[in-house]
Parts: structure tokens; C-alpha cells; sequence
């Protein structure tokens, strides 16, 4: 059965009333119900039903979702020991005797979020936990902290040479490769896409300038001036989707060591790469392959389980609890990270819920009529955009538009790079500005900031960054010249930038000192 325009409706639904309420949960519940509600033939009862049946239960069920969940749960646990050992305030307490300002705290975030380019997940849980302390006593709202690590971790995890992101992109093409009965290898297709995947790098250079000049605008404006004037790191109605009381777990400050982070977050940075080869079988397979075979979701879990061991090894033989504190510590780390699971789980939902209705195909069907070649880079970008903002997910961006822009690329005499490059961006740029991403979800969750207030700021500065993207890619495919397209992009950016800095005064905010 086809749905045509109506397929629209759950996500649109979804996406409006989050912004309306200010509560993701039941806007999602609300999509997910509404869609299912559709495809039960318009019966609301039989629609409650199989929300649960059809959609919420085999999302949970799905192997790689459970492996994510387990995988936050077992992250909400490091973030504890690491805390409650003190690992975490010895680390913040180095950096902070270096940062002596809000610009120092923002580009201290910005820097971490670079180095940590191998997980999506891991980026926004990491940075977001071990930098709230610093931006916190710098007086960097809660909005400003969540913006830098969202628009650092999906970007990084594209830009760098090995991730799970690379992994997943890598198995899309390959597949494709396949089915064209093209040769070549997947993984140097992918790193020709790097140089080329333009929103990417226009949004790391937007987080640059922003953390440099310090001149914000929209609701970030607004943000910024009620945390410096105030000390209201948050509006006094916001509610952060993490259980703060576990997120923020304190040691004395006498037991506060920096190995206590450093030895177990080494652990598991060491194991990463040999568990990748290890799950691409390697060396049966050579380098390459065994990375595009590796099963990246598993061997972070690994990884990470194996550093919940070594902290709470490390507490223990500290006597800074003992086994049963441990075991207790253990349940708060997963108990923290309830209320992302709910999100995730409906997240996962609704996407399945769009993919029955037809959503992507109806989007995809809408630009089907013929179009000048030069023009194609720039379609891919709006219709991941698109499809990832109304589903909230990348992955599934890039699972249903790689499948159809490389053959496009193909059959139109088009570099396979940039029409993949398209997607990626297009995928990041909608995952950005959607309130249901489950990236931008744990971002909020990792800075213990209110989703929608994050959502609503963010919004403006990834708008600049994704006009300027669009431009990129327009330039690039007329031309055919890379740098031509990236300096394009990069002189609307800063343009946009400016013009909006000059147009926008915050109203006054309420001066009654409040630091939350």
C-alpha cells in the first residue's frame, strides 16, 4: 500500500510536537502510534497494538540496536567509575589549571571531540561528561557545550580514516560495487569521499569560528549571555535526559588521580584496533578488508566492557570502595542512562515506521524527473537532508541513498566520490537539525543538556553551515573543481556568519544570579 504524501505525516508529527512541548518522548510515542495506526488500515487500537508488536519491541530486539544499548549502558557505567574514582575531576582539574576562559573551555572541547574520531556514541558520552565541569565553571551555557560536541562527533567520525561510521559506509558500497559489477576497493572510494564530504567540514569551521570570535547569534546568543550574566548554565525549565545524581558521582579530592581516567580510557583505546581486525579476521584477511569487515559495534562494546573492569579494578585496589559499592556503581551507570534508552528505542521506531509507510520512496520519487547532471551533488544533499531529518537517522540516510546515488553517479559520468560525499553530508546536515537523531539525543544526554533547548540552538548554526554546504556542492558540480566548491562554501559560510552576528540582539535577560 502506498501512502504518497501522507507517508510525511508520522515524522512531521513527531518533529512538531517535540518543538511544541518541549518533551521528545511522547512526540515520538505520538509518531510511532500515528504511523502504525496508518498501516493498521486508520484503527487506532489495532495502531497501539502493533506500535509494540511491529515496531517498539522488534527495534529493541534488533541485534545492532541491542548492541547500542548495551553499549550506553555499559558507557553510563565507565562514566560512573571514572567519576567515582575521581579519574574524571583529576582530568578536568589538569585541563582547567590551562583554561582561563570560556574561549579556552569551548576550544578545549573542540580539540577532544577531534581526537576521539572513531565513535559517534563514544565522542558525545566522553566529551560532554569530562568537559561539563570546566565549560560549567566558566559560565558556558549548557546549549553552547551540547552544539560543540553534537557538531564534532557525527562530522569526525566521516572525516577520520577508521570508525564504525566507516565501517557501516564501507559495507553500503562494497554491496554496491557488487551489484554494478564495478571493481575497486571500497575503502579508498570512501577516503576519496573525505576531501569532498563539504558540510562536514563547513560545520567543524563553523564550531572554529563561533569558538574563536565568540560571536554567537540566534537563541546560542541568547544562551551565552543568560549563562555570563546570570550563571544560569540552563533555562530554569529544562530538563537534561540524564539521571544527574549518577552522571555527576564525586571522589575525594585527595583520592582524585589522573591515571584513574587515563588507564582504563587507554584500555580501552588500545583494544579498539586489534578487536577490528580481530572481527574482520584477521590475517586471513589482509589490512583493508579485515577493516571493512570488522564488526565495529561489537568491538567497541568489548572494548568498553573490558575498561569498566580495569576501573573498577583500579577503585578496589585503591579501597576507594569494595566489590559490592562496585556492583553498586554498576547499576547507577546503567540506571543513568534509562531515559536515553526510552528515546533510542522510539527513535528506532519511528524510523522503521517511515521506512513501512514509504517515506524515503516518496521523497525519492518527487525528484525523479530529469535533471542536468551538475545538479545531481546537489540533489543528493537536499534529499538525505531531508529523508535523515525526518527519520533521525544517518545510518538509515545512508542506507537508502548510497544504493541509489552511485548508480546515478555511474549512468550520469559523475565522480563516484562526490555523489557518496553528497549523501554523507546530506545524512550529517538533517541529523543535525532533527530533534528525533539518536546522535543529537546522546549528545544532550553526554552535556546533561535540555534536548529540545539544544535542538532549537543548534538549529541556526547548522542551517549556516548546511546553506554553505549546498553552495559547495552546486559549485563543485558546475565547475568539476573540488577547492573552487570548498573556498565557495567556506566564503558563503563566514558571510552568513557575519551577516547574522550583525542582525541579531538577545533580549535581556533575567539578572537573578542562578548556577545550576
Amino acid at each position: 500500500m502506498s501512502f504518497g504524501l501522507l507517508s510525511l505525516l508520522p515524522p512531521l508529527l513527531a518533529i512538531l510536537l517535540a518543538l511544541a512541548t518541549r518533551n521528545v518522548i511522547p512526540a515520538l510515542f505520538c509518531g510511532v502510534w500515528l504511523g502504525a495506526t496508518m498501516l493498521a488500515g486508520y484503527n487506532p487500537a489495532a495502531g497501539l497494538y502493533n506500535s509494540f508488536s511491529d515496531f517498539i519491541v522488534p527495534s529493541i530486539g534488533d541485534e545492532w540496536n541491542a548492541t547500542v544499548l548495551i553499549y550506553c549502558g555499559l558507557f553510563g557505567v565507565l562514566i560512573s567509575v571514572l567519576q567515582r574514582t575521581g579519574g574524571a575531576h583529576a582530568i578536568a582539574r589538569a585541563i582547567s589549571r590551562k583554561v582561563a576562559s570560556a574561549r579556552g573551555a569551548q576550544g578545549s572541547t573542540l580539540g577532544l571531540g577531534m581526537l576521539i574520531f572513531f565513535e559517534d556514541y563514544f565522542n558525545a558520552l566522553t566529551v560532554g561528561s569530562v568537559m561539563r565541569p570546566i565549560t560549567d565553571r566558566m559560565k558556558v551555557s549548557r546549549e553552547k557545550l551540547a552544539y560543540i560536541v553534537d557538531s564534532t562527533s557525527a562530522p569526525m567520525c566521516l572525516l577520520g580514516p577508521v570508525s564504525t561510521w566507516v565501517v557501516f559506509v564501507m559495507g553500503l558500497i562494497g554491496t554496491q560495487l557488487g551489484e554494478m559489477e564495478v571493481s575497486g576497493s571500497e575503502y579508498l572510494i570512501y577516503l576519496s569521499s573525505i576531501p569532498l564530504n563539504f558540510y562536514a567540514w563547513l560545520a567543524l569551521g563553523m564550531i572554529f569560528y563561533i569558538v574563536v570570535t565568540q560571536w554567537d547569534f540566534g537563541p546560542m546568543a541568547r544562551a551565552e549571555r543568560r549563562a555570563r550574566e546570570t550563571g544560569k548554565l540552563m533555562e530554569d525549565t529544562a530538563k537534561p535526559p540524564s539521571e544527574t545524581d549518577a552522571m555527576e558521582l564525586k571522589a575525594p579530592e585527595d583520592t582524585a588521580r589522573k591515571r584513574n581516567m587515563l588507564v582504563p580510557i587507554g584500555v580501552l583505546l588500545a583494544m579498539i584496533p586489534p578487536l577490528f581486525l580481530w572481527t574482520g579476521n584477521f590475517p586471513e584477511n589482509d589490512l583493508v578488508t579485515a577493516v571493512g569487515n570488522a564488526d565495529g559495534g561489537q568491538s567497541i562494546l568489548i572494548a568498553t566492557l573490558v575498561a569498566v573492569m580495569t576501573g573498577l579494578a583500579m577503585g578496589m585496589s585503591q579501597r576507594l570502595f569494595d566489590f559490592r559499592e562496585a556492583m553498586d556503581i554498576v547499576v547507577e551507570g546503567i540506571k543513568s542512562m534509562t531515559l536515553v534508552y526510552i528515546i533510542l528505542a522510539l527513535a528506532w521506531s519511528i524510523g522503521s515506521v517511515t521506512s513501512e509507510l514509504g517515506t524515503a520512496d516518496y521523497l525519492v520519487s518527487l525528484t525523479e524527473a530529469s535533471i542536468p547532471p551538475s545538479l545531481v551533488p546537489v540533489l543528493l544533499f537536499l534529499i538525505g537532508a531531508v529523508v535523515a531529518f525526518t527519520t533521525g537517522t544517518s545510518y538509515g540516510t545512508f542506507a537508502i541513498m548510497i544504493p541509489i546515488a552511485m548508480p546515478v553517479a555511474a549512468a550520469m559520468d559523475l565522480p563516484m566520490a562526490l555523489a557518496i560525499a553528497s549523501v554523507l553530508s546530506g545524512g550529517i546536515f538533517g541529523d543535525h537539525c532533527s530533534p528525533i537523531s539518536d546522535t543529537t539525543i546522546l549528545s544532550s544526554a553526554g552535556s546533561s543538556c535540555d534536548h529540545i533547548d539544544h535542538v532549537r540552538t543548534q538549529l541556526p548554526y547548522a542551517v549556516t553551515a548546511g546553506v554553505a554546504g549546498l553552495v559547495a556542492f552546486f559549485v563543485a558540480g558546475v565547475t568539476g573543481t573540488t577547492w573552487i566548491g570548498a573556498i565557495s562554501g567556506v566564503a558563503v559560510m563566514l558571510t552568513i556568519a557575519l551577516v547574522m552576528k550583525a542582525l541579531w540582539q538577545p533580549r535581556q535577560v533575567d539578572s537573578a544570579p542562578q548556577t545550576r
